[in-house]
């Protein structure tokens, strides 16, 4: 068998004659071989001698041959130096002219913009990002909404063991954490507030404050904000590692509604699971409370029991089981809202479980400041 004949090495020779240098390229002018053609016609951009490139023997030509001639042609003409391209055939000429028109400046940098351009321009993209983000929200949790509705007027096949796993997960599993998080705020309070009544003489006023700030406001709010950022996360990172698995599509194609599949038993799970672990968790900080006045100011547990049942009326424990469940639909819609927009790649499932965890905070804090203020307008204070 004859061997196969191995391609031409593009060449360079040069000339000089009365009119100038001229340069004879020859092979082939491809990017495998154009890196010594190119160093020299580098050099020879500077060059005052009038430069003619003879590209007759010319087997091929790329964009890279192309490029390098332009290059070329493009530094002499703007030095005001002498340049001519002869001998190309019609196709060198017609790529070395798409290059030509094809070739535009670009800046490294931008031009700087004025500080208070720069300024406006992120002001309007967060404000567009939040619009949208807010948006999207309400639109996922009206489709929840709906979605759970058809399940309950349709009597479909509820998923009760999906639901008792998402209890168990956002309820069960978190009562260590929640308890032990609640006894500590418990102590704090207690102990701060001891600090600044004894100044008044007014220790035992420390069970009016640990018992109605912690049914009221901090059982609940803490309870929401360690929820948001463990069951939160949990289901962004769920529902976002489905969603670039494909699994969710695959769900939608065997007539699976991702919704009802996926979101409403993490909804269901939270929202029952709320007001007891906010129960539980404010009646840990009471006990955190306790304890501490009892070491600290000497008031016996019955005595405490005794006082917080008399200074602490029914309305501050309603007050946070009316909010409870409440924090929790915000909590899950979140989670899956935010697992659900995961697009691309696993980064973004990182990205989108912070979002979840912080909108759910920051959403939790809000409502907590409108029920504070509605509850004070019926006179529930």
């Amino acid at each position: 068998m004859a061997e196969a004949e191995a391609p031409a090495e593009g060449r360079i020779s040069e000339s000089e004659t009365d009119e100038g240098r001229t340069v004879h390229l020859s092979g082939r002018m491809t990017i495998r071989f154009i890196d010594p053609i190119s160093r020299r016609l580098r050099a020879l951009e500077a060059d005052p001698e009038p430069l003619t490139i003879d590209l007759a023997d010319i087997e091929r030509i790329d964009t890279a041959g192309a490029w390098v001639l332009y290059r070329t042609r493009t530094a002499r003409e703007a030095a005001g130096l002498p340049f001519q391209l002869t001998g190309a055939s019609d196709k060198a000429e017609e790529l070395i002219e798409q290059i030509c028109s094809h070739t535009q400046p670009t800046k490294i940098r931008p031009d700087p913009m004025p500080g208070f351009i720069r300024t406006l321009e992120k002001l309007g993209a967060w404000i567009t990002f939040v619009a949208t983000t807010f948006g999207g929200f309400l639109a996922f949790l009206g489709l929840t909404l709906v979605s759970l509705g058809k399940v309950i007027a349709a009597r479909r096949a509820f998923r009760w063991r999906a639901f008792i796993n998402q209890f168990e997960a956002v309820g069960v599993a978190s009562l260590g954490i929640i308890g032990l998080m609640s006894f500590l705020v418990g102590i704090v309070v207690a102990q701060q507030g001891a600090v600044q009544l004894r100044q008044f003489g007014a220790d035992v006023f420390v069970i009016n404050l640990v018992g109605r700030i912690t049914f009221r406001e901090l059982g609940v709010l803490m309870t929401a904000i360690m929820v948001a950022g463990r069951s939160g996360s949990a289901f962004a990172a769920q529902i976002g590692s489905m969603k670039l698995a494909e699994e969710v599509d695959a769900m939608r194609t065997i007539g699976m509604p991702p919704i009802e599949v996926l979101v409403i038993p993490r909804l269901l799970a939270a929202v029952f699971a709320m007001p007891l672990l906010a129960f539980y968790g404010s009646m840990l900080g009471i006990l955190g409370g306790m304890l501490l006045t009892w070491a600290s100011l000497g008031i016996p547990p019955a005595t405490f029991v005794q006082r917080i049942q008399e200074v602490v009326p029914l309305t501050d424990v309603w007050v946070g089981l009316i909010k409870a469940p409440v924090f929790g639909l915000v909590i899950a819609v979140t989670g899956c809202f935010q697992g659900m927009q995961v697009r691309g790649n696993a980064e973004e499932v990182g990205l989108r479980t912070t979002a979840a965890v912080v909108q759910a905070i920051f959403l939790v804090i809000v409502l907590d400041a409108f029920f504070a203020v509605f509850f004070s307008a019926i006179g529930w204070n």
